[in-house]
Protein backbone atom coordinates (compact mmCIF):
# COMPACT_ATOMS: atom_id res chain seq x y z
CA UNK A 1 0.00 0.00 0.00
CA UNK A 2 1.39 3.37 -0.96
CA UNK A 3 1.59 5.54 2.13
CA UNK A 4 2.62 9.12 2.73
CA UNK A 5 2.25 11.09 5.94
CA UNK A 6 3.59 14.63 6.29
CA UNK A 7 4.51 15.86 9.75
CA UNK A 8 4.71 19.64 9.74
CA UNK A 9 6.20 21.46 12.67
CA UNK A 10 7.40 25.01 13.22
CA UNK A 11 10.19 26.10 15.54
CA UNK A 12 10.50 29.67 16.73
CA UNK A 13 13.48 30.20 18.97
CA UNK A 14 16.44 29.06 21.00
CA UNK A 15 15.71 30.15 24.59
CA UNK A 16 13.09 27.85 26.06
CA UNK A 17 10.32 25.62 24.80
CA UNK A 18 7.16 27.68 24.84
CA UNK A 19 4.57 25.85 22.75
CA UNK A 20 2.11 28.07 20.87
CA UNK A 21 0.33 25.32 18.95
CA UNK A 22 0.45 21.53 19.24
CA UNK A 23 -2.05 19.93 16.87
CA UNK A 24 -2.08 16.14 16.69
CA UNK A 25 -5.55 15.63 15.13
CA UNK A 26 -6.52 12.94 17.64
CA UNK A 27 -10.30 13.19 17.33
CA UNK A 28 -13.16 15.03 15.63
CA UNK A 29 -12.62 18.13 17.78
CA UNK A 30 -10.15 19.38 15.16
CA UNK A 31 -13.12 20.39 13.00
CA UNK A 32 -14.18 23.02 15.54
CA UNK A 33 -10.75 24.70 15.36
CA UNK A 34 -9.97 24.47 11.65
CA UNK A 35 -11.91 26.27 8.92
CA UNK A 36 -12.17 24.89 5.38
CA UNK A 37 -11.95 27.42 2.57
CA UNK A 38 -15.07 28.19 0.54
CA UNK A 39 -13.24 30.17 -2.13
CA UNK A 40 -15.43 30.32 -5.27
CA UNK A 41 -14.15 29.07 -8.58
CA UNK A 42 -11.97 26.26 -7.21
CA UNK A 43 -12.74 22.56 -6.95
CA UNK A 44 -12.02 22.11 -3.26
CA UNK A 45 -11.37 18.72 -1.70
CA UNK A 46 -12.27 17.54 1.78
CA UNK A 47 -9.93 16.57 4.62
CA UNK A 48 -11.01 13.51 6.63
CA UNK A 49 -9.69 12.15 9.94
CA UNK A 50 -8.01 8.72 9.79
CA UNK A 51 -5.01 6.81 11.13
CA UNK A 52 -4.51 5.19 7.75
CA UNK A 53 -3.58 1.60 7.02
CA UNK A 54 -0.24 1.51 8.81
CA UNK A 55 -0.15 2.73 12.40
CA UNK A 56 1.34 1.99 15.78
CA UNK A 57 -1.49 3.32 17.95
CA UNK A 58 -4.96 3.68 16.35
CA UNK A 59 -5.79 6.62 18.62
CA UNK A 60 -2.51 8.55 18.67
CA UNK A 61 -1.51 8.07 15.02
CA UNK A 62 -4.47 9.84 13.43
CA UNK A 63 -4.17 12.74 11.02
CA UNK A 64 -6.20 14.59 8.40
CA UNK A 65 -6.13 13.00 4.96
CA UNK A 66 -6.86 14.42 1.52
CA UNK A 67 -9.76 12.36 0.18
CA UNK A 68 -10.44 13.40 -3.45
CA UNK A 69 -8.16 13.30 -6.47
CA UNK A 70 -7.37 16.41 -8.54
CA UNK A 71 -8.54 18.93 -5.97
CA UNK A 72 -7.36 22.07 -4.23
CA UNK A 73 -7.18 21.82 -0.44
CA UNK A 74 -7.28 24.87 1.82
CA UNK A 75 -7.64 24.72 5.58
CA UNK A 76 -6.64 27.15 8.34
CA UNK A 77 -6.99 27.85 12.04
CA UNK A 78 -6.25 30.63 14.50
CA UNK A 79 -4.40 30.46 17.81
CA UNK A 80 -3.38 32.86 20.56
CA UNK A 81 -1.33 35.68 18.96
CA UNK A 82 2.36 36.07 19.80
CA UNK A 83 5.30 38.12 18.51
CA UNK A 84 8.48 36.56 17.16
CA UNK A 85 10.66 39.57 18.01
CA UNK A 86 14.19 38.27 18.67
CA UNK A 87 12.98 34.76 17.84
CA UNK A 88 13.01 32.80 14.59
CA UNK A 89 9.69 32.52 12.75
CA UNK A 90 8.74 29.94 10.14
CA UNK A 91 6.85 30.88 6.98
CA UNK A 92 7.23 28.68 3.89
CA UNK A 93 6.98 30.18 0.40
CA UNK A 94 9.94 28.63 -1.42
CA UNK A 95 9.85 26.33 -4.44
CA UNK A 96 10.96 23.18 -2.64
CA UNK A 97 9.52 19.88 -3.82
CA UNK A 98 7.84 17.70 -1.23
CA UNK A 99 8.85 14.05 -1.03
CA UNK A 100 6.61 11.89 -3.21
CA UNK A 101 7.55 8.45 -1.93
CA UNK A 102 5.47 6.28 0.40
CA UNK A 103 7.14 7.15 3.70
CA UNK A 104 6.57 9.52 6.60
CA UNK A 105 8.46 12.83 6.37
CA UNK A 106 9.10 15.83 8.63
CA UNK A 107 9.13 19.35 7.17
CA UNK A 108 10.61 22.29 9.08
CA UNK A 109 11.20 25.91 8.15
CA UNK A 110 13.18 28.13 10.55
CA UNK A 111 13.32 31.90 10.01
CA UNK A 112 15.98 33.51 12.20
CA UNK A 113 16.42 36.98 13.76
CA UNK A 114 19.46 37.55 11.51
CA UNK A 115 17.04 37.56 8.53
CA UNK A 116 18.12 34.17 7.24
CA UNK A 117 16.18 30.93 6.99
CA UNK A 118 16.65 27.17 6.78
CA UNK A 119 14.39 24.45 5.39
CA UNK A 120 14.77 20.95 6.78
CA UNK A 121 13.29 17.69 5.54
CA UNK A 122 13.63 14.85 8.03
CA UNK A 123 15.91 17.14 10.08
CA UNK A 124 18.38 17.50 7.19
CA UNK A 125 18.91 20.94 5.65
CA UNK A 126 17.76 21.11 2.02
CA UNK A 127 17.60 24.89 1.54
CA UNK A 128 18.83 28.07 3.19
CA UNK A 129 19.39 31.71 2.35
CA UNK A 130 18.47 35.32 3.04
CA UNK A 131 14.86 36.43 3.39
CA UNK A 132 15.32 39.57 1.34
CA UNK A 133 17.00 37.69 -1.51
CA UNK A 134 14.68 34.69 -1.74
CA UNK A 135 11.34 36.29 -0.82
CA UNK A 136 9.49 39.38 -2.04
CA UNK A 137 9.08 40.91 1.41
CA UNK A 138 10.46 44.28 0.25
CA UNK A 139 10.22 46.25 -2.98
CA UNK A 140 13.18 45.59 -5.33
CA UNK A 141 16.32 47.65 -4.85
CA UNK A 142 16.47 48.47 -8.55
CA UNK A 143 13.71 49.21 -11.06
CA UNK A 144 13.58 50.01 -14.76
CA UNK A 145 14.10 53.68 -15.49
CA UNK A 146 10.59 54.94 -16.36
CA UNK A 147 12.12 57.80 -18.36
CA UNK A 148 14.18 55.52 -20.59
CA UNK A 149 12.94 54.66 -24.08
CA UNK A 150 14.31 52.39 -26.75
CA UNK A 151 15.91 54.47 -29.55
CA UNK A 152 13.81 54.56 -32.70
CA UNK A 153 16.71 53.26 -34.79
CA UNK A 154 17.40 50.33 -32.43
CA UNK A 155 16.83 47.11 -34.39
CA UNK A 156 16.47 44.09 -32.12
CA UNK A 157 15.27 41.66 -34.81
CA UNK A 158 17.88 38.92 -35.13
CA UNK A 159 16.47 37.74 -38.48
CA UNK A 160 14.43 39.36 -41.25
CA UNK A 161 12.56 38.25 -44.38
CA UNK A 162 14.84 37.54 -47.33
CA UNK A 163 14.14 40.40 -49.79
CA UNK A 164 15.16 38.14 -52.68
CA UNK A 165 12.67 35.43 -51.79
CA UNK A 166 9.23 35.42 -53.42
CA UNK A 167 6.15 33.23 -53.29
CA UNK A 168 5.95 30.69 -56.16
CA UNK A 169 3.07 31.13 -58.59
CA UNK A 170 1.76 27.62 -57.89
CA UNK A 171 1.60 28.23 -54.15
CA UNK A 172 -1.90 29.67 -53.75
CA UNK A 173 -4.08 26.59 -53.78
CA UNK A 174 -7.30 26.23 -51.76
CA UNK A 175 -7.25 24.00 -48.70
CA UNK A 176 -10.38 22.10 -49.86
CA UNK A 177 -11.67 21.22 -53.33
CA UNK A 178 -14.78 19.53 -54.72
CA UNK A 179 -14.54 15.75 -54.82
CA UNK A 180 -13.98 14.96 -58.54
CA UNK A 181 -15.32 11.43 -58.07
CA UNK A 182 -18.61 12.49 -56.52
CA UNK A 183 -21.77 12.20 -58.61
CA UNK A 184 -25.23 13.57 -58.17
CA UNK A 185 -27.57 10.96 -56.65
CA UNK A 186 -30.21 9.65 -59.02
CA UNK A 187 -33.00 10.52 -56.60
CA UNK A 188 -31.82 14.10 -56.15
CA UNK A 189 -34.63 16.57 -56.87
CA UNK A 190 -33.30 20.08 -57.56
CA UNK A 191 -36.69 21.63 -56.87
CA UNK A 192 -37.07 19.82 -53.55
CA UNK A 193 -33.44 19.47 -52.47
CA UNK A 194 -31.90 22.55 -54.04
CA UNK A 195 -28.95 22.74 -56.37
CA UNK A 196 -26.63 19.77 -55.86
CA UNK A 197 -23.02 20.49 -54.92
CA UNK A 198 -20.31 17.87 -54.67
CA UNK A 199 -18.78 17.30 -51.21
CA UNK A 200 -15.44 18.94 -50.42
CA UNK A 201 -12.23 17.01 -49.79
CA UNK A 202 -8.72 18.00 -48.68
CA UNK A 203 -6.70 19.45 -51.51
CA UNK A 204 -3.47 17.43 -51.98
CA UNK A 205 -1.87 20.50 -53.60
CA UNK A 206 -2.57 22.79 -50.65
CA UNK A 207 0.69 24.38 -49.45
CA UNK A 208 -0.37 26.19 -46.24
CA UNK A 209 0.43 29.86 -45.66
CA UNK A 210 3.56 30.97 -47.46
CA UNK A 211 6.32 32.55 -45.41
CA UNK A 212 9.49 34.14 -46.66
CA UNK A 213 12.85 32.63 -45.87
CA UNK A 214 14.69 34.25 -42.98
CA UNK A 215 18.19 35.67 -43.13
CA UNK A 216 20.43 37.28 -40.53
CA UNK A 217 19.60 40.91 -39.96
CA UNK A 218 22.67 43.01 -40.88
CA UNK A 219 21.38 45.85 -38.66
CA UNK A 220 20.79 43.68 -35.59
CA UNK A 221 22.06 45.29 -32.38
CA UNK A 222 20.99 42.71 -29.75
CA UNK A 223 17.97 42.98 -27.42
CA UNK A 224 17.49 46.39 -25.88
CA UNK A 225 17.57 46.34 -22.08
CA UNK A 226 16.00 49.03 -19.95
CA UNK A 227 18.59 50.77 -17.76
CA UNK A 228 17.91 50.43 -14.04
CA UNK A 229 17.81 53.06 -11.33
CA UNK A 230 17.53 52.95 -7.56
CA UNK A 231 13.97 52.26 -6.47
CA UNK A 232 12.74 55.27 -4.46
CA UNK A 233 10.21 53.00 -2.69
CA UNK A 234 12.88 50.61 -1.41
CA UNK A 235 13.96 50.88 2.22
CA UNK A 236 16.06 48.24 4.00
CA UNK A 237 14.41 46.50 6.94
CA UNK A 238 16.79 45.16 9.61
CA UNK A 239 13.87 43.27 11.17
CA UNK A 240 12.37 41.78 8.04
CA UNK A 241 11.93 38.49 9.91
CA UNK A 242 9.77 40.09 12.59
CA UNK A 243 6.01 39.57 12.79
CA UNK A 244 4.31 41.36 15.66
CA UNK A 245 1.22 39.16 15.60
CA UNK A 246 1.54 35.53 14.59
CA UNK A 247 -1.94 34.09 15.00
CA UNK A 248 -2.85 31.65 12.22
CA UNK A 249 -1.61 28.66 10.25
CA UNK A 250 -3.00 26.92 7.20
CA UNK A 251 -2.67 24.29 4.48
CA UNK A 252 -2.94 25.41 0.85
CA UNK A 253 -2.20 22.74 -1.74
CA UNK A 254 -3.20 21.00 -4.96
CA UNK A 255 -3.13 17.21 -5.25
CA UNK A 256 -3.42 15.02 -8.32
CA UNK A 257 -3.60 11.82 -6.27
CA UNK A 258 -5.26 12.10 -2.89
CA UNK A 259 -4.33 10.19 0.25
CA UNK A 260 -1.63 12.25 1.97
CA UNK A 261 -2.04 12.46 5.76
CA UNK A 262 -1.03 15.63 7.61
CA UNK A 263 -0.27 15.30 11.31
CA UNK A 264 1.72 16.78 14.19
CA UNK A 265 1.69 20.54 13.65
CA UNK A 266 3.92 22.22 16.21
CA UNK A 267 4.70 25.91 16.74
CA UNK A 268 7.29 26.40 19.48
CA UNK A 269 10.33 28.53 20.27
CA UNK A 270 13.01 25.84 20.53
CA UNK A 271 14.31 23.99 17.43
CA UNK A 272 15.77 21.22 19.58
CA UNK A 273 12.37 20.63 21.14
CA UNK A 274 10.83 20.60 17.67
CA UNK A 275 13.47 18.14 16.48
CA UNK A 276 12.76 15.77 19.36
CA UNK A 277 9.03 16.17 18.80
CA UNK A 278 9.41 15.33 15.13
CA UNK A 279 11.66 12.32 15.70
CA UNK A 280 9.17 10.93 18.20
CA UNK A 281 6.27 11.49 15.81
CA UNK A 282 8.19 9.87 12.96
CA UNK A 283 9.27 6.79 14.92
CA UNK A 284 6.06 4.86 14.16
CA UNK A 285 6.74 1.47 12.50
CA UNK A 286 4.15 2.14 9.79
CA UNK A 287 6.84 2.75 7.15
CA UNK A 288 7.97 -0.86 7.45
CA UNK A 289 4.65 -2.39 6.36
CA UNK A 290 3.89 -3.91 2.98
CA UNK A 291 3.02 -0.89 0.86
CA UNK A 292 1.11 -2.79 -1.83
CA UNK A 293 -1.47 -4.66 0.26
CA UNK A 294 -5.17 -3.97 -0.32
CA UNK A 295 -4.47 -1.03 -2.67
CA UNK A 296 -7.58 -1.47 -4.82
CA UNK A 297 -9.99 -1.34 -1.87
CA UNK A 298 -8.51 1.90 -0.57
CA UNK A 299 -8.51 3.44 -4.07
CA UNK A 300 -12.28 3.04 -4.11
CA UNK A 301 -12.62 4.81 -0.75
CA UNK A 302 -10.44 7.72 -1.86
CA UNK A 303 -12.25 8.12 -5.18
CA UNK A 304 -15.58 8.19 -3.32
CA UNK A 305 -14.31 11.08 -1.18
CA UNK A 306 -14.39 8.98 1.98
CA UNK A 307 -11.78 8.20 4.61
CA UNK A 308 -10.66 4.56 4.62
CA UNK A 309 -12.24 2.58 7.44
CA UNK A 310 -10.24 2.47 10.65
CA UNK A 311 -9.92 -1.33 10.74
CA UNK A 312 -7.42 -3.63 9.08
CA UNK A 313 -8.49 -2.57 5.61
CA UNK A 314 -7.74 1.13 6.06
CA UNK A 315 -5.60 2.65 3.32
CA UNK A 316 -3.78 5.76 2.24
CA UNK A 317 -2.70 6.83 -1.17
CA UNK A 318 0.50 8.14 -2.72
CA UNK A 319 0.61 11.87 -3.53
CA UNK A 320 1.87 12.08 -7.12
CA UNK A 321 2.99 15.48 -8.48
CA UNK A 322 1.50 17.51 -5.66
CA UNK A 323 2.07 21.13 -4.74
CA UNK A 324 2.16 22.46 -1.21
Amino acid sequence: MLYSTICVFIALGYVHADVYLDEKFLDDSWESNWVASEHPGKELGKFVLTHGKFFNDPENDKGIQTSQDARFYALSRKFKPFSNKDKPLLNMNKDIHCKDDVYTHLYTLIVKPDNTYEVLIDNSKVESGELEVDWDFLPPKKIQDPEAKKPEDWDDRSTIDDPNDSKPEYWDKPEHVADPDATKPEDWDDEMDGEWEPPMIDNPDFKREWKSKQIDNPNYKCPWVYPEIDNPEYAPDPEIYRKDEVCAIGFDLWQVKAGTIFDNVLIADDPEHAKEFGEEAKSSPKDDNDEDEDEDEDDEAIEAGEAPETGEEDGDEHNDHDEL
